[in-house]
């Protein structure tokens, strides 16, 4: 859970950091015009019942480059929420219900898949059955791809991974035995229900699936390395894998030719060489025993640091032989389910060039890759456009050449509104989550579409440590808070408006800007903080 929350935070921050300022630079249209989405091309028609699907090698060449529908529907949290409300789950890491004009505008972008993370663990009752609301919802979601006539993958995500609390599926013979008859039944209600989707659809056995010690890089390792707990832990991941295609196999129909994708250890991808074991996830997995040939992929995850980037591609290049020598080798190819990076603060310029190398490079071998995240991320979703417009363009340009001309729509094409709504008593909006200095900066203002009710809203500014914090009630429509150095220091960390009641509260924010010392003004982006949701209204 600990990876999972990092990559989380650092695709937020990447995916802010690196929105476009300039929309002249997309396409549709120039900055400011009203913009109107290009529908996605008419997809081509599902087949019906068949008896034979395109092969695993061959999906990775139509699918094209991909992208993950990350923090959607695979949140997970422990608390009272009824696993039967979806949308409350759906938008509860930060996200904005999906819709099709999202599907649509991946497509039009250039992609070709998208990879739907979802945990189900929290949506079934005590009898292991998932819950008819549920999965309903992610019926809809497979068929919004699926209408673009782009690929879909759908998992078992964070019911593996490292909450001890919330995964179930542990790798270990002990986690396996005592799971075995809940996992197959959980497959077979997902492969009954989409039993007759045609070959654009595919399964993913479970997302990354740890040991007992919740061991990440390679099984047994937060354990100081245990060569028999490794060895039982491999024996388990083998053993799911095979369970897994020997449910969905027998449920019939297209599942009896569907392709099927199985993981490595933690999807474990055998990079670096700090460890003599690092490649042990690789060389333990085993191709599961399959009714057809050629309709098994296997698939890893992987996040290099790209600060030196001669340094990563040395790093890659070997990971991606290693990936071939171990896996391609037994007859199936390899998506690269979740790619990204683990460094804190990569320059637009690097992580750009990996994204555009690791796309083409990926491609050339016959490597399926689906971005984690931050291309459209949060409020982003809701418009559609892009957080990450510069990333999102280097994958598409290193997968289809630099001749070709993606559609990619950025915020500064549309005229905005923020309509927030409170959840919980304490919520915050942000008005600025950047850190604001106070030499530069003497103040924020911001115009909402109503005036609150008395002591309902308040400005908390975040000031250089802990501790040290402003409080301004807003009693007005149009409010602005001057900086005070005295409580704040040298610098404000963040900038919220705070809810103050417990009571559902719906308000549109209408403007949000800085205040320099010269007196110009620099508009800000709010953004959800927690408590609340963010919805981008379009006005013009």
């Amino acid at each position: 859970m600990l990876k999972r929350i990092f990559i989380c935070l650092l695709a937020f921050v990447v995916s802010f950091a690196f929105a476009s300022c300039d929309g002249r630079l997309y396409k549709p249209g120039e900055k400011g015009e009203p913009v109107k989405p290009e529908p996605a091309p008419d997809p081509k028609p599902e087949p019906g019942p068949v008896t034979e699907f395109e092969t695993s090698f061959e999906s990775i060449t139509n699918m094209g480059v991909g992208w993950n529908l990350g923090n959607t529907l695979e949140p997970v949290w422990t608390g009272d929420t009824d696993g039967r409300d979806w949308r409350r789950w759906e938008t509860g890491w930060g996200q904005s219900v999906t819709t099709q004009s999202l599907m649509n505008m991946m497509k039009n972008a250039g992609f070709g898949a998208i990879r739907v993370p979802v945990s189900w663990g929290v949506h079934m009752d005590a009898d292991g059955k998932v819950y008819e609301e549920w999965m309903n919802r992610v019926n809809e979601v497979v068929d919004y791809v699926l209408n673009t006539g782009m690929y879909c993958i759908i998992n078992i995500h964070h019911d593996t991974g490292a909450d001890e609390e919330l995964a179930w599926l542990v790798a270990s013979p002990e986690g396996y035995s005592r799971e075995r008859q809940k996992y197959e039944n959980l497959w077979k209600q997902i492969a009954l229900r989409f039993r007759d989707y045609g070959q654009r659809l595919l399964f993913e056995s479970y997302n990354e699936m740890l040991d007992e010690g919740r061991s990440w890089c390679f099984a047994s390792y937060s354990l100081g390395y245990d060569a028999s707990v490794a060895a039982g832990a491999y024996q388990a991941i083998n053993d799911y894998a095979q369970s897994f295609v020997d449910v969905v196999r027998a449920t019939g129909g297209n599942n009896s030719v569907r392709n099927l994708v199985v993981n490595t250890y933690g999807a474990c991808n055998g990079a670096g060489d700090w460890n003599p074991h690092l490649q042990d996830p690789l060389k333990n997995m085993k191709m599961p025993v399959d009714k057809v040939k050629d309709h098994i992929l296997f698939q890893v995850h992987s996040y290099p640091k790209i600060d030196d980037l001669a340094a990563m591609e040395r790093e890659v290049t070997q990971m991606l032989d290693d990936l071939e020598t171990y896996l391609v080798s037994q007859g199936g190819p390899v998506i690269v389910g979740e790619w990204g990076t683990f460094s804190e603060n990569p320059t637009l310029e690097n992580y750009c060039h990996y994204a555009k190398w690791f796309a083409g490079e990926c491609k050339r071998r016959g490597i399926g890759t689906f971005h984690w995240m931050n291309l459209s991320d949060g409020m982003y979703r809701s418009i559609p456009c892009f957080s990450s417009p510069e990333l999102a363009e280097a994958i598409v340009k290193g997968y289809h050449g630099d001749g070709f001309t993606p559609v990619i729509p950025v915020i500064e094409d549309y005229n905005l509104d923020y309509q927030v709504t409170y959840r919980d008593l304490w919520s915050e909006l942000n008005l600025t989550e950047s850190s604001t200095d106070l030499s530069q900066y003497k103040g924020i203002t911001f115009e909402l579409d109503q005036t609150p009710s008395a002591g309902l809203l308040d400005v908390k500014i975040y000031g250089e440590s802990e501790g040290k914090e402003q409080h301004q009630k807003v009693s007005d429509s149009s409010t602005t808070v001057m900086f005070d150095a005295s409580q704040l220091g040298a610098k404000a960390n963040r900038i919220t408006l705070q809810y103050m009641s417990s009571t559902l509260f719906t308000i549109t924010v209408k403007s949000v800007c800085l205040i320099r010392k010269d007196d110009t003004l620099e508009p800000c982006t709010p953004s959800a903080f927690w408590g609340c949701e963010v919805q981008l209204i379009v006005t013009g």
